[in-house]
């Protein structure tokens, strides 16, 4: 099964991901020093920056007519829905900030050229990271899966404050309401 529009996907068709415990390391650990590229042209080290930080993490994102990546990309748990993931991140950027988000990213392994398309095309007012090299990944031994040759992040939200993990979002599902749990938890937690 592979449902065609990336935005309006009918969840109870898609197989909910598990806590593997993939994650379970990450809450108190500090960021490592790794510079990403992103979709603004610049780069960024999120162990740098001060204040509080929302990055939020997907396998890849679809482009419009093209084929996904795999023939059963669906039915693989976690794998769909990156850009309502993302375009949730984007209708709500105004109101995490306002709720203490220094800054928002995306992050996934897919290059800059193609996170930069998907960016403009979305109309993203935050920019996307780009560890195509997969020294984040590695570095803080983020949940991966392999997918048609590629190693893909396992979709996740991290709130950082001042380089230091604070709080995991993870797994997440359904990802279009992942902006929306970040969100509310900043409002409870605030700094």
């Amino acid at each position: 099964m592979n449902q065609k529009n990336l935005l309006e996907v009918d969840w109870s068709k898609i197989p909910a991901p598990t806590d593997d415990g993939g994650a379970a390391h990450l809450k108190g650990t500090r960021v490592p020093s790794v510079s990403l590229r992103a979709t603004n042209d610049t780069a960024v080290d999120l162990s740098q920056l001060a204040g509080r930080t929302v990055v939020f993490a997907y396998p890849r994102t679809g482009e419009p007519g093209k084929v996904s990546l795999v023939d059963d990309w669906d039915m693989i748990p976690g794998a769909r829905g990156c850009t309502p993931q993302t375009c949730s991140f984007r209708d709500l950027f105004a109101e995490l900030k306002a709720a203490g988000a220094k800054q928002v990213f995306g992050l996934s392994t897919q290059s800059n050229e193609y996170q930069a398309e998907m960016a403009a095309r979305l109309h993203l007012p935050f920019p996307v990271l780009s560890d195509e090299k997969l020294r984040l990944t590695e570095a803080l031994q983020l949940p991966t899966m392999e997918v048609a040759g590629l190693t893909l992040i396992k979709r996740l939200a991290l709130v950082v404050d001042d380089g230091r993990i604070t709080h995991v979002f993870y797994p997440v599902f359904p990802p279009d309401r992942n902006a929306g749990d970040v969100l509310a938890w900043l409002k409870e937690n605030p700094r």
